[in-house]
């Protein structure tokens, strides 16, 4: 395999999960009656760039399809976060009723919306189908495409180059890497910045994200890698943000390298220099993930198991594909998991890929009062907590598995 930055070839092993279904491919009950696709999903570490990426089995097109269910919106808190960060991008930033912000990957508008608001035209790119449509509800204009070059020349042939460009969590799910980059590039305005957002590769091997890797994302990303990338296509990182979100993520703000006016904060100086001291741009840092995984795994195998034999039921929350990583890693069924509560109407009365495990509504828990609950998505734990509060009444207790596991 081949780097899919520098082209370099691939021989440091990062860690290996077997295989697994896409994550977000959730099943009807008509097709439970067929077989599911499996992908192996393993992860090499590039020596020249340090990006680390998964290798290529599934296909963008077959993993982002008409049919996908991951709604931003549903969240509370990052609804939230969208919010507060259109608020300061627009202070900063300055822009107007005479500006065009751009997002890719904007999902259902979670965050156009709030610029939207403002009365400042927007754009998103959206090649989901199902997404899409719930934009275009709110009546934000959508282009239903996968962002790149060829669609950034478009778009700025007609008139629509951006003061401001927006990527949250969209990074690691492109596999042409450079070609969506490049498209930044050619769609900023001479003085636009983008901003992009994502999960800290520092973050996932710091507190054992194993769950975050899965077949969405192509890539697993360090400060260090990304400024690699956008240098060799057209941006310069002029700032960085850490953010909680997503179990600790990076936000990255780039200029255009030919028209740069922006000098470099004193954060992305502290940035370098704390992935350099981690040792992020060396083999070291990136070995003995695979016993990491293993003990994370095995610490959540165990508790069901001995659940079970004790005749407690567990149920989980939110089915997201995080939590099928681990699930499906553990190769835990329905007999482990009950059921997985989801406040998402597209998932419910689905079943996770490969576990089968059932997607029902929050009232499938009051009418059965499990002894456990299972935060699946535990970079919302204390969300989730305080929305289920109601679970303590019976004596029901929370459980993560996350960067370890913790009950209670």
């Amino acid at each position: 395999m081949m780097c899919r930055h520098c082209g370099a070839g691939l021989s440091l092993p990062f860690v290996d999960l077997g295989s697994a279904p896409p994550s977000n491919a959730y099943l009807t009950a008509e097709r439970l009656a067929a077989p599911e696709k499996w992908f192996p999903l393993r992860v090499l570490v590039c020596e020249g760039c340090w990006l680390a990426q998964t290798e290529d089995f599934a296909d963008a097109h077959d993993l982002f399809d008409a049919d996908y269910a991951y709604f931003s919106g549903v969240s509370a808190s990052w609804l939230a976060h969208a919010e507060a960060y259109v608020a300061d991008a627009v202070a900063r930033y300055r822009l107007g009723a005479d500006s065009m912000v751009v997002e890719v990957a904007a999902n259902d508008g979670y965050l156009l919306q709030y610029v939207r608001a403002r009365g400042i035209p927007c754009l998103g790119v959206e090649p989901t189908a199902s997404t899409a449509a719930a934009a275009e509800a709110k009546g934000i204009p959508v282009l239903r495409a996968f962002f790149g070059r060829t669609v950034a020349r478009q778009l700025a042939d007609a008139g629509r180059s951006a003061d401001l460009m927006v990527a949250n969590n969209v990074l690691a799910h492109v596999p042409d890497i450079n070609d969506f980059v490049a498209g930044f590039a050619l769609l900023l305005k001479p003085d636009g910045v983008a901003t992009f957002e994502f999960p800290s590769a520092l973050n996932l091997v710091a507190q054992a994200q194993f769950d975050t890797i899965y077949h969405e994302h192509f890539s697993y990303l360090s400060l260090t890698a990304v400024e690699r990338i956008f240098a060799a296509n057209g941006l310069a990182v002029f700032d960085v943000e850490e953010l909680p979100t997503h179990g600790g993520s990076l936000r990255v703000h780039a200029q255009r390298r030919d028209t740069a006016r922006r000098a470099e904060t004193e954060r992305l100086a502290a940035m370098r220099q704390t992935e350099a001291t981690a040792g992020v741009a060396g083999a070291a840092f990136w070995r003995g993930f695979q016993s990491v995984a293993d003990r994370v795994k095995n610490d959540f195998l165990r508790f069901l198991l001995d659940a079970k034999a004790e005749g407690a039921k567990v149920a989980a929350y939110g089915a997201a594909a995080k939590g099928n990583t681990l699930l499906n890693y553990a190769g835990v069924r329905p007999d482990l998991l009950s059921f997985v509560v989801d406040r998402n109407p597209a998932k419910q009365g689905r079943f996770l890929p490969g576990t089968r495990i059932p997607i029902v509504g929050e009232e499938r828990l009051r009418a059965e009062r499990p002894d456990y609950v299972v935060i699946l998505p535990w970079n919302l734990r204390a969300e989730i907590m305080t929305q289920l509060a109601e679970i303590r009444s019976w004596g029901a207790r929370f459980v993560t598995a996350v960067p370890r596991l913790e009950v209670g």
